[in-house]
């Protein structure tokens, strides 16, 4: 009797033992980490696609996307030109601190490379890292996409209508051929209209390579498309596809690259293990009429009202985002760097960085409130207003700005009349569309937002002696 004793205790150690490793392998068997794709148009409008008001044509793979993601409905821009917005997206730091404002041209430094780039934080974490599109943070060696983290490259290193065909000035921009660049090598010496229309397919079709040789190990995508910046051009299977003129055919393009990335995470077998994230680098460039996007908001791109820094954006990250819902929370483009690094367990950079994690704002998180004290908006080197990160009410410095007088047609720019506002504070909740100055009613939040911009403004744009 006590040796069968003896021999059951034995048999169920063993069997404890063997329980226990399995069990500890389930727990500790490591879980890739998630892919990562930045879908980042150039100058669309916030109503460009069907999730955020499209009426005129359908635009059903960015539908697709809203379905199964969570649609924004209230994501920003720090500053609404080319450059700044794209710095503020790759380092999670305001223009403020890295000092890129505005567009930068040909062969300058634009972005410092002591502010890390997201391709250099997920690069060095293991990620396999891509770029195909326009960069536009720098156009000498040391700050091409190439040495600033990402592993693939190929595109323009700066905005498409920077060429001899320039509106204004084109003889000073004639001396600058547009190249087109491939991990680190010009393949073609001056981009002109044959190459202008293939530059969305490009990039597409880099994409989806890319997704196809590395679904195997974690990476980061990034497509930042040129269009549909002026001047814009699709590819022949789009040209007059919408019946509804240049602008809509380029979006239907947009919006087929869209589905073609969606496909390939698919086939792969890694489209529930990425995070999606579509939108654009600020709103439309409305001086081009009917070569330019929609929003319902105030001003356009290169202002700081919701024109131009408020972008259309979609997330899908599946199993954790909620499919087919809406979130009016306020995050900004310099946030997405922290909380992807969250997501993904990779480190942040030592330097410092104005985003914050904000993946609870993100999933909707109803007790969640947002880590930042703020959120600032600036046109070039002008600082011009803060935002309360709760979305409500918003402080405009006074400041000069432009607005649409007569807009352009077919690819000529139209005019804008310069005007300036007063100190002026917003409703955004009631009135999004920035449109009655409610200081006098609300003498105490004005104040309080003031406290904070001139804090902002004396850590950012005061000249240290």
């Amino acid at each position: 009797m006590k040796r069968r004793f003896i021999q059951l205790s034995l048999t169920f150690s063993v069997l404890l033992i063997i329980t226990s490793c399995s069990d500890a392998t389930k727990t500790d068997k490591p879980t890739k980490k998630p892919n990562v794709v930045i879908i980042f148009l150039d100058d669309s409008g916030y109503s460009d696609f069907n999730p955020f008001g499209q009426v005129e044509i359908e635009t059903p793979n960015v539908q697709k996307l809203a379905d199964e993601g969570v649609r924004f409905t209230n994501f920003h821009v720090p500053q609404a030109i080319c450059s700044a917005s794209r710095s503020a997206l790759m380092t999670g730091c305001y223009p403020g601190r890295t000092k890129v404002f505005g567009a930068h041209g040909p062969n300058v430094k634009c972005l410092d490379p002591k502010f890390p780039t997201m391709g250099e934080i997920f690069q060095a974490a293991g990620y396999k890292t891509g770029i195909f599109g326009k960069w536009h943070l720098g156009d000498i060696p040391e700050t091409r996409p190439h040495n600033r983290g990402f592993d693939e490259t190929a595109g323009l290193m700066y905005s498409n209508d920077m060429w001899k065909h320039h509106p204004v000035n084109p003889e000073y921009w004639g001396k600058f051929p547009i190249k087109y660049w491939r991990n680190g090598k010009v393949t073609i010496e001056d981009v002109g209209v044959p190459e202008q229309k293939q530059l969305t397919k490009w990039s597409t079709e880099g994409a989806v390579d890319f997704i196809n040789r590395n679904s195997k190990e974690p990476f980061l995508l990034y497509v930042p498309h040129s269009m549909p910046h002026v001047p814009i051009f699709c590819s022949e299977d789009f040209e007059g596809k919408s019946g509804k003129g240049l602008y809509t055919d380029v979006t239907l393009e947009l919006d087929w690259s869209v589905g073609e990335i969606m496909k390939a995470l698919k086939l792969n077998g890694v489209e529930e293990n990425t995070i999606v994230i579509f939108s654009s680098d600020n709103g439309p460039w409305v001086a081009y009429g009917n070569h330019a996007g929609s929003t319902p908001f105030r001003a356009s791109k290169a202002t700081s009202f919701e024109g131009g820094t408020r972008s259309a954006c979609i997330i899908k990250y599946p199993n954790k985002l909620k499919p087919n819902t809406s979130s009016n929370n306020m995050f900004t483009s310099i946030d997405l760097l922290p909380t992807l690094c969250n997501l993904a367990s990779v480190g942040l950079p030592e330097s410092t960085i104005d985003g914050k994690n904000v993946w609870a704002v993100i999933s909707g998180d109803e007790s969640a409130k947002n880590p930042q004290p703020y959120y600032a908006f600036s046109t070039g080197k002008n600082f011009e207003s803060v935002m309360s990160t709760d979305g409500k009410w918003k402080l405009h410095l006074p400041h000069n700005y432009h607005r649409l007088n007569t807009p352009g047609k077919d690819g000529s720019s139209g005019k804008y009349d310069n005007l300036k506002i007063e100190l002026s504070l917003f409703d955004m909740e009631n009135d999004p569309y920035e449109s009655k100055n409610v200081i006098k009613e609300n003498p105490e939040v004005a104040d309080n937002l003031l406290a904070l911009a001139t804090k902002h403004k004396e850590k950012f744009y005061t000249e240290k002696k």
